[in-house]
């Protein structure tokens, strides 16, 4: 079942388990997806990301439909894909309207879904053994659906679609809040750009919008959010630099850090570049950017390129941040932009895997490596200077906590009461974008 342009839904079913499977194992979907052939792949994105966001339902359905774990792994990531696609038509036809706002769900006929699942099944040779039980489970669900739902929900990890140990930490860390915050994460995010001043201006980049026919609006700042994502290369002005692709708690960073026309000034993990872009377009400065990743660099040089922003005020780094022997030439920063690794627990909505590949130790493991690299970025700014400290981490142990405990060893820091903290996930509203959740503290160092 399919057309020229479009793939077979068993070949989408089937590459989507691949990833299901991958990531449960360990991978992330960008490496899956890398790894997916072109013409299933983006069909295969958008059910991987459907699947992903509502894996601890499907997980506890599957559960309650075959109590023991099928012997075939990926078999099973194909049964847990298969459940959420037949619960979705079977919504769908119950009541077409309330889709009006979930453009991410996958809808086809529910006869369709069990037909292309059951060939999918038949397409592998180690998994054609399942077919009977793939075709029964389904039909049975069809059935019951009501009552497993129902059963299914009172499970948190079906109910919110987090590991438990994610739920049980966001619970203790935002007693009041930690109900809409699960909640945000499994809705899709909105595409934010942010526009390049230097080259044009948010009513002038609305305007090109509306004569393409796609609607947007700005919140304010440089900040532009469409009403429905598309490629990047449907929007006009793209190829001319005109605006980035960033997340609007993201475009904070570039406007709290305190840069001027001819300060020196350091990106540490800069990769892939929007925060360094971010700076550049603000103030003509002498700029390092720096990551531990040469790859991921390129696309920091491209970004730079595409934005009219490369220069030779501009040096890319590629080396830890914590070893300074290896990169740091002994002059001090007027301002350092310190977006440390975290587990990325603010940004689920636009990575739906992350939850699934985290572990509850790998709180404390990156808050660890944190502190190193916080201790000697530090050491590197000139009395005076500034240090904007960032993570994208809804994760106390990764944000206030890790600030804290840097200012009760360093005398010479002074937190300012313009940084806003901890920023939480939210949806658009009238007045403001909805942004991913992040963590932001401006340190100044005492003269």
């Amino acid at each position: 079942m399919s057309t020229a342009n479009q793939p077979a839904l068993a070949q989408v079913l089937l590459a989507s388990a691949h990833h299901i499977h991958d990531v449960l194992n360990g991978a992330s979907l960008t490496e899956c997806l890398a790894h997916t052939p072109p013409a299933v792949r983006a069909a295969a994105q958008a059910h991987s990301f459907y699947s992903l966001r509502h894996l601890g339902l499907a997980q506890e359905l599957r559960r309650l439909v075959v109590p023991r774990q099928p012997k075939d792994a990926l078999f099973d990531a194909l049964l847990l894909q298969s459940l959420l696609l037949v619960d979705v038509a079977v919504q769908f036809q119950a009541d077409k309207d309330a889709f009006a706002n979930r453009p991410d769900a996958p809808v086809y006929s529910v006869h369709t879904i069990v037909d292309q699942a059951v060939e999918a099944a038949q397409s592998q040779p180690d998994m054609r053994q399942f077919k009977p039980l793939l075709n029964a489970v389904l039909r049975r669900f069809i059935r019951e659906r009501a009552e497993l739902i129902e059963r299914a929900l009172q499970k948190p990890t079906a109910r919110w679609n987090h590991p438990m140990w994610w739920i049980k930490a966001i619970q203790k860390s935002y007693p009041h809040d930690w109900e809409n915050i699960l909640t945000v994460a499994n809705i899709p995010a909105p595409l934010t750009l942010r526009v390049n001043q230097r080259r044009c201006s948010v009513p002038r980049m609305l305007a090109l919008l509306e004569q393409a026919d796609i609607t947007a609006w700005s919140p304010g700042h440089d900040t532009v959010v469409l009403a429905q994502a598309r490629p990047v290369h449907q929007i006009p002005a793209f190829d001319l630099g005109w605006w980035s692709v960033q997340d609007a708690s993201a475009q904070i960073a570039g406007r709290l850090l305190p840069v001027t026309d001819g300060m020196r000034v350091l990106d540490a993990c800069a990769a892939p570049g929007g925060k360094t872009a971010h700076l550049l377009e603000r103030a003509d400065v002498q700029l390092v950017a720096l990551d531990s990743d040469a790859l991921r660099l390129q696309r920091v040089t491209e970004n730079l390129e595409r934005l009219g922003l490369n220069s030779d005020q501009v040096q890319v780094k590629a080396a830890f941040a914590q070893n300074l022997d290896a990169w740091w030439d002994g002059e001090l920063f007027d301002a350092v932009l310190a977006d440390v690794p975290c587990t990325a627990s603010g940004i689920v909505r636009r990575h739906p895997d992350i939850r699934w590949l985290r572990r509850d130790t790998d709180v404390l493991k990156t808050a660890a490596l944190q502190a190193e690299i916080l201790q000697k970025l530090w050491s590197v700014v000139k009395p005076g200077g500034h240090l904007l400290y960032v993570t994208c981490s809804i994760f106390p142990a990764e944000g206030q906590a890790q600030i804290d405990r840097f200012m009760a060893r360093q005398t010479d820091a002074v937190l300012l009461p313009s940084s806003p903290r901890q920023v939480l996930p939210a949806l658009d509203t009238p007045d403001q974008a909805g942004g991913d959740g992040f963590y932001y503290a401006l340190l100044q160092k005492r003269s």
